[in-house]
């Protein structure tokens, strides 16, 4: 059992007044730890720590920060195996996911290790004569990042890589299921040489520690990954202070399968994006448009290799999918499930949870077909290995009934043709359009997010990450006549 004493406040290790069970999803009956959870006193001497810190940290110039965020980023990277097969044990995803996730987090910090030295200010020349102005980036002050669970190291890495770049101090509260994976994060930034109180890791509730932190007027931006009704309720309680928002929240994402489309190639994409991480991606295509004319043959082949993927335990050598995070969500799995039937969708195979040598929340990857875009397992994020087939008679049909959602995150198509993919590109309501690829997966040094429901505030990750890290300042210099 790990050593939960997972508290980082003000440069130190401490525990919280209470501690709730972390277990592994794959096998109940393992124990990984404990995880404290902070006290409202502790949250406020954490966000007064960071603010007391972050002035010194950006006077500490670019190079420290590159020297500071390029060490944690290679160490990640050099870990990856060992932390990997943590995150796995504690998320549920496969092995070569947890791997994967925690070198990508280790590719955030390096590329905004590098982001640090760039120059992100401009010269321009004023309308009046004899006068220069300088607009530069400053940092925003004091971010508060609340991460989800289902990527619980580069979610975070995207988050804290940034606000770190550009000179800011970072409150960290990330999600109780995920804890383990939290602290193996911070340890590694704890080692650096920065201020005490500069980064700042506390677990706890979202209702008490989470509905404090965002509130608190010493906290200058909030960048958020979560649901909508969460991320909705944080807008809500930030706005009487002002404070700056980015927050990434549901998605019901499509990928259109059009008649010019390759068809093994399509159910091959449609399997990785529906079920890869259990479907527990914000990222994955919970509703696949198929055109009449491919519609029957892919519906054979996709359940074909749906039944065809190995559920079971994490750390398992081979297997494709691993148990959903937690009892409360595999119940809300079934629960969709049920509705689905219940609105009259034909569910082909799946849906139901596993037996397995371990005890753990194993689920048949399922797959529903005859369904329409108003039910509501088309409607609403499952987060779940479940995913429906549309039946559209034309690409214009199944465009239309792409857009038809409050969410736009990410959008795929799987055609031949150029013309129809160009159109695609241009006329789908989302954030991210895919063509001929998942509709999961998408570059670290490149903008993230969606539209409507999907996403408020500036974008995510690259150089767009600046938008909300920072503040700009337009400064009017006087030059005077040389003398």
């Amino acid at each position: 059992m790990l050593d939960m004493n997972g508290l980082y406040i003000d440069g130190r290790w401490e525990n919280g007044a209470t501690a709730i069970e972390n277990r592994n999803p794959s096998d109940v009956s393992d124990l990984i730890g404990l995880c404290p959870q902070a006290t409202t006193a502790q949250l406020d001497e954490v966000i007064e720590a960071a603010r007391r810190a972050q002035p010194r940290w950006w006077a500490a110039g670019v190079q420290k920060r590159h020297d500071v965020l390029m060490a944690i980023g290679t160490e990640l990277m050099a870990r990856a195996d060992e932390i990997g097969r943590l995150v796995s044990r504690e998320e549920g995803k496969p092995l070569a996911e947890g791997r994967g996730e925690v070198y990508r987090a280790g590719q955030f910090f390096t590329y905004f290790a590098a982001e640090a030295l760039r120059g992100h200010g401009d010269l321009a020349e004023s309308v009046r004569k004899g006068v220069e102005i300088d607009v530069r980036r400053e940092p925003v002050g004091v971010v508060a990042i609340i991460s989800p669970w289902n990527f619980p190291v580069a979610t975070p890495a995207w988050k804290i890589a940034p606000a770190l770049a550009f000179g800011n101090a970072v409150v960290w509260k990330p999600a109780n299921l995920t804890p383990a994976s939290a602290v193996a994060l911070t340890e590694i930034i704890a080692r650096q040489d920065i201020p005490a109180g500069l980064f700042n890791l506390v677990t706890g509730s979202g209702r008490e520690i989470g509905q404090r932190l965002v509130e608190s007027p010493a906290i200058h931006a909030i960048s958020f990954t979560g649901s909508v009704p969460v991320g909705r309720g944080i807008a809500a309680a930030a706005i009487a202070n002002m404070t700056k928002l980015q927050l990434e929240m549901g998605s019901k994402n499509p990928m259109l399968v059009m008649d010019d489309a390759d068809l093994d190639l399509s159910v091959a994409h449609a399997a990785n994006a529906a079920f890869g991480g259990t479907g527990q991606k914000c990222t994955a295509a919970s509703r696949l448009i198929v055109h009449e004319k491919l519609h029957d043959a892919f519906v054979e082949k996709l359940v074909a290799a749906a039944q065809a993927l190995k559920v079971g335990h994490a750390l398992e050598e081979g297997t494709q999918i691993g148990p959903v995070v937690s009892a409360g969500q595999l119940a809300q799995n079934l629960d969709y499930i049920a509705a689905g039937k219940a609105e009259g969708a034909e569910l082909l195979c799946g849906g139901t949870r596993l037996e397995r040598p371990t005890d753990g929340y194993f689920m048949a990857p399922a797959v529903f077909a005859g369904t329409r875009n108003d039910m509501r397992i088309n409607r609403e994020e499952m987060f779940a290995p479940i995913t429906s087939v549309i039946r559209a008679g034309s690409y214009d049909e199944a465009l239309a009934i792409a857009n038809d959602s409050a969410f736009g995150l990410t959008a795929g198509i799987m055609t031949r043709s150029l013309a129809r993919a160009a159109h695609f590109r241009a006329n789908a309501r989302a954030g991210c359009v895919m063509v001929n690829l998942p509709t999961a997966g998408t570059d670290y040094h490149v903008p993230f997010g969606g539209r409507g429901a999907s996403s408020y505030g500036p974008r995510e990750q690259g150089r767009y990450a600046a938008e909300f890290y920072t503040a700009v300042k337009t400064a009017y210099v006087a030059a005077g006549e040389p003398e």
